[in-house]
C-alpha cells in the first residue's frame, strides 16, 4: 500500500515551483527591455470604442461568441448567450471563474457538498441544475475539481439552455466555455501586482513579442503566481502559480498554427464551512430547545486542521490548425492532452445532535462539536481529444447557406484512490475551535479500494445558418454521441454484504456500457431593422449514465447502465436590440427547460425508477455596452420559477421548486472615466433565497437568506505605463451565506468588507 506524499515535502517542492513562476514574472518585462523595438508593435491601450468592419465592440459589449459553430453576430444568435470580457473581469478584480460568473444572473457556486463532504473546484449551478462538468477551455471540455483562474482567459462565453447539440452531454441548462488568450501579431507586456485584504498577494504577466512579421511568428507567454487568504475566514489559503505559453505560426496567412501550453499548481488549504447554529430558520436537532436560540458562531472560524490540505497540478497542451481555402470555406483541427490530479484532506463535521454536545445550557463556551469526519480524495483526469470542424459557405436555390460539419473524437480517463488511516480530530469548541488540536491515528495508506472509469466518445454534427433575404435567418442542427464507457472498482467486503468473505477482501468488478444518443436544435429569426431581432428557439439534450465516470451494478444505485438518457428540451423566445451606433446591447429572453427520464428512488424498495419531471420557467434581461461617452454598464436580472412535475420534492423545507437556485437574481456593474483620467465605477448583486437539498437533517436552515452586496471601484491612470486601481467589495459588510450543504449543518460564509489595491503596468 503506497503512503500519501509528505505534507511538509510537497510544502517545500510548491515553495521552490513558486519561485520559478515568480523569475518567469520578472523574465518578460527583462527580455521587453532588450527586445528591438523598432520591429515590434506595441499592445494597444485598451479603448473604450473602436470600429472592425461592421461590428462595434467596446470594454464590455462584444460581437460574437468564440466557437465556430457560432457563425453570426450576437445579435443575430436565436440563443441567450452572454460574453463576459476581460475588461470586465478586470475592473471588478475578480482572479476566478466562480468570482467572473457574477455577471451573469442566477448562476454561482451556491452548493456546499454533502453530508461531512466538502465541494471542491469550480461547483456551478445554471438555471436549477449542476453545470460543473460542463465547464470547457477553447471548445474542449474541461474535467477536474480544479478553481478555474482567469488569468489567461480573453472572454467567456455563458450558453443558456440545453447545448447537446453543441457539445455533446451536458448540463441541461448550459455550458460554459473560457476562451484563452492567444499569440498575436502585437508585442508588449503587461501585467498586475494585487495585495488587498486576507493577505492577498498576486502577480500576473502577459508577455507578447513578434518573432517575424513576414513569416507571422509570434510569442505569448503568460504567468501567474498567488499567496493568498481568504478575507474574513482564519487558516484558509488560496495559494496558486501557472504559466501558459503561446506560439503561433502563420498569422495573417491562409494557414496557422498554434501551440498552447498550460501549467497550473495549487496548494490551498480547503474551507470546510461553519455550523450553521444560530442562523435564521436554525432549530434544536432534539429536546435542546435552549439551542434554537443560540448565538451564531464566528464566521471566520476554522473548523478543519491545520494538516488539511487540497493541492491540484493540472497540464494541457493544445495544438490548433486553421485553414482558409477561400473567404466561404475553412478547416480548424485541434488536438488536446490534458491532466489534471488532485490530493485533498479534509476535517469536516456534522453539526446534529450525537456531534453537538452542550454540558452547561447556561454557558455556550462550554459546548463542543465532534470533528471526526476527514475526507481523503486522490483523483487523476485526463483527456485525450481530436476535433475536426470545417465552415462552408454558398448560395443555394436564391438563398445563403452557412454550413458547420464537424468531427470529435475524445477519450475522457478517471481514476481515483482510497485510504485509510487519515485519523480522527475528534472533539473542539463550538465557538473557539483550535485548528492545531492533534490528529490521532494519522497515517494515510492506500487501502486497495481504487475506480477506474474510461470514456470514449464519438461524435458528428452538421449545422447550417439560412438566410432568407434581409430579414430571415433560420437554423438547423443536429448530433450523433456515441459513448464507450469502460468502468472498473474494487471494493472491500463487508460481514452484511459478504458473509462468506473475510471482512476487507478486496472485490473487483467490471461493468461496460455503450449506446448512442441525438440531439438537435431549430431556429427562427426575424430582424425588424438591421440592428435588432426577435427570435424562437427549440433545441434538445441528452446526458447518459455512465458518463459522469460512475457506473454500478446495484439496483438501488442512480448509476445503474440500465437506465436511459436524462432528456431535456428547452423552447425560447427572445429578442436583442443593439443601441446608441450599436454600442449597447439589450436583450430579454422566455424560455421552458423540461428535464424527464429524472431518475427517483422509492423510499420503500429504495430502487430507482426513471419518473422523474423536473421544470424550469424562467425570464432573462440584460444590458450591455456604452450608454454614453466613457460610461460603460453590464447588468442582467433572471427570474427563475422551477417545479419537480412528477416524483418527490428535492427541497428540505417541503416547498415544490429546484434546490441552490435563486428565484430571482440580479447583477450589473458600471463605471465612468472623468477627463483627468479617473474612473470610478461599482456594482450591485442580488441573489435569492436558495432552498437546500433535503436528507432527512432535522433542525437545520431549509434554506439561504437573500442577500444583497455593493462592491466598488476607482482606478487612476498615472502615466501611460501605469494604473493604480483601487476594489472595496461588500460596503456594506452585510453578512450573508455563499454556500450551504445539503444537510444544512455547515455554510460558506459569505466573503466581509474588503478591499484591495492593483498596479496595472503596460510597456
Amino acid at each position: 500500500m503506497a503512503p500519501i506524499k509528505s505534507r511538509k515535502h510537497a510544502q517545500s517542492r510548491f515553495n521552490q515551483h513558486m519561485s520559478v513562476a515568480l523569475a518567469a514574472l520578472l523574465v518578460p518585462v527583462a527580455a521587453h527591455a532588450a527586445a528591438d523595438a523598432p520591429q515590434a508593435r506595441t499592445l494597444p491601450e485598451v479603448q473604450v470604442v473602436s470600429k472592425t468592419g461592421d461590428e462595434t465592440v467596446n470594454d464590455f459589449k462584444a460581437e460574437r461568441a468564440a466557437s465556430p459553430k457560432y457563425t453570426e453576430l450576437l445579435i443575430n444568435t436565436a440563443q441567450s448567450v452572454t460574453v463576459i470580457k476581460k475588461e470586465l473581469i478586470q475592473q471588478q478584480g475578480a482572479v476566478t471563474l466562480t468570482e467572473a460568473l457574477r455577471n451573469t444572473p442566477g448562476v454561482g457556486a451556491f452548493f456546499l457538498g454533502e453530508n461531512g463532504n466538502t465541494t471542491t473546484g469550480d461547483s456551478i449551478y445554471m438555471r436549477g441544475f449542476d453545470s460543473s462538468t460542463s465547464i470547457f477551455v477553447d471548445g474542449v471540455r474541461d474535467i477536474g475539481s480544479i478553481s478555474r483562474d482567469v488569468f489567461n482567459v480573453e472572454q467567456l462565453d455563458v450558453l443558456k439552455g440545453p447545448a447537446g447539440t453543441d457539445t455533446g452531454r451536458a448540463s441541461p441548462t448550459g455550458s460554459v466555455n473560457m476562451v484563452t488568450k492567444q499569440a498575436v501579431m502585437e508585442s508588449g507586456t503587461t501585467g498586475s501586482l494585487i495585495a488587498g485584504s486576507g493577505k492577498q498577494k498576486r502577480a500576473t504577466v502577459d508577455y507578447a513579442q513578434v518573432l517575424s512579421a513576414e513569416k507571422g511568428i509570434a510569442l505569448r507567454l503568460k504567468a501567474l503566481a498567488q499567496d493568498s487568504g481568504v478575507a474574513g475566514r482564519d487558516v484558509v489559503k488560496d495559494q496558486r502559480w501557472a504559466l501558459a505559453p503561446s506560439i503561433a505560426f502563420g498569422l495573417n496567412s491562409p494557414t496557422r498554427a498554434y501551440l498552447n501550453y498550460l501549467h497550473v499548481e495549487q496548494d490551498n488549504v480547503p474551507n470546510g464551512g461553519v455550523p450553521t447554529i444560530g442562523l435564521p430558520g436554525y432549530k434544536s436537532p432534539d429536546a435542546r430547545t435552549f439551542l434554537t436560540s443560540a448565538p451564531r458562531v464566528d464566521p471566520g472560524n476554522f473548523y478543519g486542521s491545520t494538516t488539511d490540505y487540497d493541492e491540484v497540478t493540472a497540464d494541457m497542451f493544445t495544438v490548433k490548425v486553421e485553414h482558409d481555402f477561400s473567404p466561404n470555406v475553412k478547416l480548424q483541427n485541434t488536438t488536446r492532452y490534458g491532466k489534471t490530479s488532485q490530493d485533498y484532506l479534509l476535517t469536516a463535521f456534522m453539526g446534529n445532535s450525537a456531534n453537538l454536545k452542550t454540558p452547561n445550557p447556561n454557558d455556550p463556551a462550554s459546548w463542543t462539536i465532534t470533528r471526526g469526519n476527514r475526507t481523503v480524495k486522490d483523483q487523476t483526469n485526463a483527456i485525450l481529444t481530436n476535433q475536426s470542424v470545417a465552415t462552408v459557405g454558398l448560395e443555394l436555390g436564391g438563398m445563403k447557406h452557412t454550413f458547420v460539419g464537424g468531427l470529435e473524437l475524445t477519450s475522457e480517463e478517471q481514476s481515483t484512490y482510497g485510504y485509510l488511516g487519515a485519523g480522527t480530530m475528534t472533539v473542539d469548541s463550538l465557538y473557539a475551535p483550535n485548528p492545531a488540536s492533534p490528529i490521532s491515528g494519522l497515517n494515510l495508506v492506500r487501502n486497495g479500494v481504487s475506480t477506474n472509469s474510461k470514456v470514449d466518445t464519438q461524435s458528428v454534427y452538421l449545422f447550417d445558418t439560412i438566410k432568407l433575404g434581409e430579414k430571415w435567418i433560420f437554423n438547423v442542427g443536429a448530433r450523433m454521441d456515441h459513448f464507450n464507457v469502460n468502468y472498473n472498482a474494487t471494493s472491500l467486503s463487508t460481514a452484511t454484504a459478504h458473509p462468506a468473505l473475510p471482512v476487507g477482501t478486496l472485490l473487483p468488478t467490471t461493468l461496460k456500457l455503450s449506446d448512442t444518443v441525438g440531439n438537435g436544435k431549430v431556429s427562427a429569426l426575424y430582424k425588424p431593422t438591421a440592428n435588432s431581432s426577435v427570435y424562437a428557439l427549440l433545441a434538445t439534450s441528452k446526458n447518459p449514465p455512465g458518463t459522469n465516470m460512475a457506473l454500478s451494478a446495484s439496483a438501488n444505485s442512480a448509476s445503474n447502465p440500465k437506465y436511459n438518457a436524462q432528456q431535456s428540451t428547452t423552447s425560447e423566445i427572445g429578442t436583442k436590440w443593439d443601441f446608441l451606433k450599436q454600442k449597447l446591447s439589450v436583450t430579454a429572453a422566455l424560455y421552458r427547460t423540461t428535464v424527464k427520464n429524472e431518475l427517483e428512488q422509492d423510499p420503500v424498495d429504495l430502487v430507482y425508477y426513471q419518473t422523474g419531471r423536473k421544470q424550469v420557467k424562467g425570464i432573462e434581461l440584460g444590458v450591455t455596452g456604452e450608454v454614453a461617452r466613457n460610461w460603460l454598464v453590464s447588468a442582467g436580472y433572471a427570474r427563475m420559477d422551477t417545479e419537480v412535475s412528477n416524483g418527490k420534492i428535492v427541497t428540505a423545507s417541503g416547498i415544490n421548486s429546484l434546490n441552490y437556485t435563486p428565484k430571482d437574481a440580479f447583477t450589473s456593474w458600471t463605471s465612468y472615466t472623468l477627463p483627468m483620467g479617473l474612473k470610478v465605477g461599482g456594482g450591485a448583486r442580488y441573489v435569492g433565497k436558495l432552498l437546500r437539498g433535503t436528507d432527512g437533517a432535522v433542525g437545520t436552515p431549509a434554506y439561504a437568506d437573500a442577500y444583497w452586496v455593493v462592491d466598488a471601484m476607482a482606478s487612476y491612470s498615472v502615466s501611460k505605463n501605469l494604473d493604480l486601481q483601487l476594489n472595496v467589495y461588500n460596503l456594506a459588510d452585510k453578512e450573508y451565506i455563499a454556500q450551504i450543504n445539503k444537510s444544512g449543518y455547515r455554510y460558506t460564509p459569505g466573503a466581509p468588507r474588503s478591499a484591495s489595491l492593483t498596479a496595472n503596468f503596460r510597456f
